[in-house]
């Protein structure tokens, strides 16, 4: 899915006048990537492995030059580059959230183009969210308006307590009405392995 596009030349990587943002499209991303050969072959990685090799690919059939969040240091900025497109922003527990995959917005990559490419920007869906779930969802406290606590919730992780999150996905995305329904639980299950070793 394209998630954003960002054109500020402050922003642009050598050589790009845009950068696309590349998100999956959830929740038929899933399935398809355990079809993939990387997912199948039994080696580390194969979310990063098959998102550089398809991103390669894009990125050579229009001109552009791929760019992995995994590329670095120095890293590429991803956040700052999602802000700037004015179709994510930040949310009341100031993770990135996205007008369609709401809390569980997540990129791929990202793609520098040689040619300005424009996207309309999209209205942060926390204006219209009245109970703002995200706030209290977390059962560590570890997430909310002051920001993430990474230690107190690696540490319920490592509690009888915490395996729903483990095993279901952090509760303060899953409790954005935005994103309900978007990702399955075996996704986030596999991610929170990558987190939490």
């Amino acid at each position: 899915m394209l998630a954003g596009v960002v054109s500020t030349p402050a922003l642009m990587p050598k050589g790009a006048m845009s950068v696309a943002l590349l998100s999956p499209d959830e929740p038929a991303w899933w399935p398809h990537l355990k079809t993939m050969p990387e997912w199948q072959d039994g080696q580390p990685d194969p979310v990063d492995r098959w998102s550089a090799r398809v991103l390669s690919q894009i990125a050579g059939n229009c001109g552009g030059t791929a760019i992995l969040p995994s590329d670095g240091p120095p890293y590429a900025p991803f956040y700052s580059w999602a802000l700037e497109s004015g179709r994510c922003h930040s949310s009341p527990v100031r993770l990135l959230v996205h007008a369609e995959a709401g809390l569980f917005i997540s990129f791929r990559g990202a793609i520098a183009l040689p040619f300005c490419v424009a996207l309309p920007a999209l209205a942060s869906p926390c204006l219209s969210c009245v109970d703002r779930p995200c706030l209290t969802a977390c059962p560590a406290a570890a997430l909310g308006a002051e920001g993430y606590d990474v230690p107190a919730c690696h540490s319920f992780l490592d509690r009888p307590e915490g395996a729903d999150c483990l095993t279901g996905g952090c509760r303060v995305r899953r409790a954005c009405p935005v994103g309900k329904g978007r990702r399955d639980p075996s996704q986030s299950a596999h991610h929170m392995r990558y987190f939490h070793k």
